[in-house]
Order: structure tokens, then C-alpha cells, then sequence
């Protein structure tokens, strides 16, 4: 069966959605903010909005979200390190567990998101680095397990 719904644009754009399925299936809603330089964007990254990510955050707190995926836009894909300071702001401004997503390209952003776990940060997603061999994910995976 599914374990958890992610909710991508349609938690932005219509975000009473969230708090019904909140409602029918508490627990297991993850919705993923996609955001640059602090302010939410839609659509594939196609459309900008003014709402910040953590107003929208505390939003979905009071609504039972049981974890965000944060992914910082500038940053995903690009082989640049992950913004671990926009990461630990957020999960400090909520107490929803946050995955950060975008940018994770070595071993160090892992030791880095991990220093700052203590505010929230739950886990990490990457893909590219594991592609283009910049991160050992057994490696990440231990390391890890010791913190």
C-alpha cells in the first residue's frame, strides 16, 4: 500500500486540499515546497509566487503535515554544495521534519546537513551526485548511521 502522498504545486495553489487530506489521512501527507531565495515557485519552477516558504510552513503545521521536502531551486542540480543556512532556517521556523532536497553534491553537505538536524532537518534527497559519482551513498548512508 502507500505509506505517504507528496503534494507538489496543487498544496501551494490550493492549499485546503492538503488540509482535507490531512484530515482523512493524518500522518502520511509530505508536501514538497520548491523555493528560491525564500519565496515558493510552482509549476516545474515555471511560476514565482510571493508567498515565503515559511508562512506556508506554519500553515500546513497547524494543518498535521508530517514533513516538507525543501528543495532550493537555485541550487538543485547544479553541483553546488546545498544551501544548508536557507535549510536549517526553515526547520527552525516549524516543527514539521524537513527533507532537504537541491544541491547535495558531497559527503560534506551530508556532515553539514547533519550538524544542523537538531533543528529539524530529517533527511536529504539527491540524485545527480550519486550520477556523476561526487557522493558515495554507502559512505553518506554510514556516516549517517554514526551521528
Amino acid at each position: 500500500g502507500v505509506s505517504y502522498l507528496i503534494i507538489g504545486t496543487m498544496a501551494v495553489t490550493n492549499p485546503e486540499f492538503v488540509s482535507e487530506l490531512c484530515a482523512k489521512f493524518p500522518g502520511k501527507i509530505i508536501v514538497g515546497l520548491d523555493a528560491n531565495n525564500g519565496l515558493v515557485a510552482t509549476d516545474g519552477w515555471a511560476k514565482q509566487t510571493d508567498i515565503h516558504v515559511s508562512e506556508l510552513s506554519k500553515k500546513f503545521e497547524q494543518d498535521g503535515v508530517s514533513s516538507i521536502v525543501y528543495t532550493d531551486i537555485s541550487r538543485d542540480g547544479m553541483m553546488q554544495g546545498v544551501n544548508v543556512e536557507a535549510t536549517a532556517n526553515l526547520a527552525k521556523q516549524t516543527s514539521i521534519p524537513i527533507i532537504a532536497s537541491g544541491g547535495i553534491t558531497t559527503i560534506n553537505d551530508v556532515s553539514s546537513l547533519l550538524l544542523e538536524s537538531h533543528h529539524g532537518i530529517s533527511g536529504a534527497i539527491t540524485g545527480r551526485a550519486i550520477y556523476e559519482g561526487t557522493l558515495n551513498f554507502t559512505k553518506a548512508q554510514e556516516l549517517c548511521e554514526q551521528y
